[in-house]
C-alpha cells in the first residue's frame, strides 16, 4: 500500500515568488467528471453517460450523472477558488450540454449556463482557461462511428465555432483537446474507457482524426479570435527501463514513442514515429492528401499532463509494442492510491523533453496531482500526503524553469474531488472534499496549503 514515510518530500521553502511574477498558477477540473445534471435543461447524452450505464464498466458502478454537482454548486465552488487566492481556473464545456445531438440546434440553457460560470469567474477576479474537449463526446455522434469517422472534423468544427462565438470576449485562453493519446488509447483501443472500443482498427482512425481536430480547432479559434491565446494538452509519463539490457532499453523506448511523441511529432511537422512503431505505418489508409500539412499546428502553448513515471519490461506476448509495465506496487516505491509512482523528477524530465522541440513555445503545467485515503476528521482533513507530493513535484518545476524549461504555470488537478473515470469516487485528487451524499464541500489542508503558497507572495 502507499508509504507515508515520504521518501520524495524535499526542502519546502520554496515560494511562489521563485518562480516569476508572469508564472500562471490555477486549478483544473472538467465537465463530465464534475457537474452532474447529466439530463437537466435539454443536455444530450455522453458516450460516458451511456458506458457507465453498464453494469461492470465503473468501480462499483459508479456513475457521473450527479458527480460534485458543480451545474448547481458552480457559484460555491468558484467561491473557494478566490478563498483559495487561485487566480486562474481551467475548465472544460460539455459538448452535449451546448450541441444535444453533436451538431444541429444549439441549446440555448447550456449556453446561458457557461456564461453564468464565465461571469462568476470574472466577477471573482479568477481568469478563465477554457477547455472544448474533455472527452464526453456526444452519444449522437459516436452512433455514427464517433472519433473513427473522418465526418467529426466537420462536426468538430461546428462546435468550436459555437462555442467561440458564444463566449468570445470572456475566454482569452482556449485549449482545444484534453490528452488525445488517453481519449483515444483508453477508448478506442483498449476498450477501457468510453465508448469501450478495442483494436488497432479503431485506434489508429481515432487517432488521426483527434490530431486533425485538434488543428482545426487552433485555425478556427485564431479565424474567429485572433487575440486569444490556444493551445491544446497532452499527457506525458516519464519512462525507464526495468534493466540496462538491450531488450528493456528498446521496449521502453516504444513505449515513451507511443506515450509521449505520437501525438506531438505530427502536430510539430515531425510526422509519425513510424521507425520505432512500426504498426503505425496502417494509419496511412486513414491520411488524405494535405493532412499532413493540415495536422501541424504553431500552438501558442501546450499544456503537459503528468503525475508518474513508468518502468517498462520487454515482453513478447504483448501485441504490437512487445512491452509491459512494471506496477509501482512491486517495485517497492511510494506511491499513491491509484498505484502511480511518486517520482517528482518526472515532471522535470517531461518539462525538458517536450522544450527541446524547437516547436514547442511555451508549456503550462495542466494538470498534476494525486489521489490518497483522506480521511475526514472533526479538525478537518489532513491530507499531508498531498502537500508534500505537490510541494516536491513543485520543486522539481522550479528546477527546469531555472534550467531552461519553457514552463510558465502551474494547475492542480483538481479543484474538487470528482469522478475519476473508470475508478468512480474511489479515486480523490481535489483540494476541496466532496461530501458525495450531501455535496457539502469542505477544504482540505491542501487546499488550505495552496492558499498560504499563494498569497505570500501574490502577483
Amino acid at each position: 500500500m502507499i508509504n507515508s514515510s515520504d521518501k520524495t518530500h524535499t526542502n519546502t521553502s520554496i515560494s511562489r515568488s521563485d518562480f516569476g511574477k508572469d508564472f500562471i498558477w490555477g486549478v483544473s477540473a472538467s465537465a463530465l467528471q464534475t457537474e452532474g445534471g447529466f439530463d437537466k435543461d435539454g443536455k444530450g447524452m455522453s458516450i460516458w453517460d451511456e458506458f457507465a450505464s453498464k453494469k461492470n464498466t465503473i468501480l462499483n458502478n459508479d456513475s457521473p450523472s450527479v458527480a460534485a454537482n458543480f451545474y448547481e454548486n458552480y457559484e460555491e465552488d468558484i467561491a473557494l477558488i478566490k478563498e483559495m487566492g487561485i487566480p486562474n481556473f481551467r475548465f472544460s464545456l460539455s459538448w452535449p450540454r451546448i450541441l444535444p445531438n453533436g451538431i444541429g440546434e444549439v441549446n440555448q440553457a447550456g449556453i446561458d449556463f457557461y456564461h453564468k460560470v464565465l461571469d462568476c469567474c470574472i466577477a471573482n477576479g479568477i481568469e478563465p482557461f477554457v477547455t472544448l474537449y474533455h472527452w464526453d463526446l456526444p452519444l449522437e455522434l459516436e452512433k455514427k462511428g464517433g472519433w473513427t469517422n473522418r465526418e467529426v472534423l466537420e462536426w468538430f468544427e461546428e462546435y468550436v465555432t459555437v462555442c467561440v462565438h458564444a463566449f468570445k470576449g470572456k475566454v482569452k485562453n482556449w485549449m482545444v483537446l484534453n490528452e488525445p493519446s488517453v481519449f483515444t488509447g483508453a477508448g478506442y483501443f483498449l476498450g477501457i474507457h468510453a465508448p469501450g472500443k478495442k483494436g488497432l482498427n479503431n485506434f489508429l482512425p481515432a487517432m488521426h482524426h483527434a490530431l486533425l481536430c485538434q488543428a482545426i480547432g487552433y485555425r478556427k479559434i485564431k479565424a474567429l479570435d485572433n487575440e486569444s491565446q490556444v493551445g491544446t494538452t497532452f499527457s506525458c509519463t516519464y519512462i525507464t527501463p526495468k534493466t540496462y539490457t538491450e531488450k528493456d532499453i528498446k521496449a521502453a523506448e516504444r513505449i515513451d514513442t507511443l506515450l509521449n511523441r505520437v501525438f506531438i511529432e505530427p502536430s510539430l511537422g515531425l510526422g509519425y514515429p513510424v521507425k520505432v512503431l512500426p504498426f503505425l505505418k496502417h494509419v496511412g489508409k486513414y491520411i488524405l492528401k494535405g493532412d499532413e500539412e493540415l495536422i501541424k499546428t504553431e500552438f501558442d502553448f501546450i499544456g503537459l499532463q503528468n503525475y508518474t513515471r513508468e518502468v517498462i519490461a520487454h515482453n513478447s506476448y504483448v501485441p504490437y509494442i512487445n512491452a509491459k509495465i512494471i506496477p509501482a506496487h512491486k517495485r517497492n516505491v511510494d506511491y499513491t492510491l491509484l498505484n502511480w509512482e511518486i517520482y517528482p523528477k518526472s515532471i522535470y524530465y517531461m518539462i525538458q523533453k517536450f522544450s527541446h522541440y524547437e516547436g514547442v513555445k511555451k508549456i503550462l503545467i495542466t494538470e498534476n496531482g494525486a489521489s490518497f485515503l483522506d480521511e475526514v476528521k472533526a479538525d478537518g482533513i489532513n491530507d499531508k500526503e498531498r502537500i508534500h507530493y505537490i510541494q516536491s513535484y513543485l520543486h522539481q518545476v522550479h528546477s527546469a524553469l531555472e534550467n531552461g524549461g519553457k514552463v510558465a504555470g502551474y494547475f492542480v488537478w483538481s479543484l474538487t474531488d470528482n469522478f475519476e473515470w473508470a475508478e468512480g469516487y474511489k479515486q480523490r485528487f481535489g483540494l476541496v472534499h466532496i461530501d458525495f451524499e450531501t455535496q457539502k464541500r469542505t477544504l482540505k489542508n491542501s487546499g488550505l496549503w495552496y492558499r498560504d503558497f499563494l498569497q505570500k507572495h501574490p502577483k
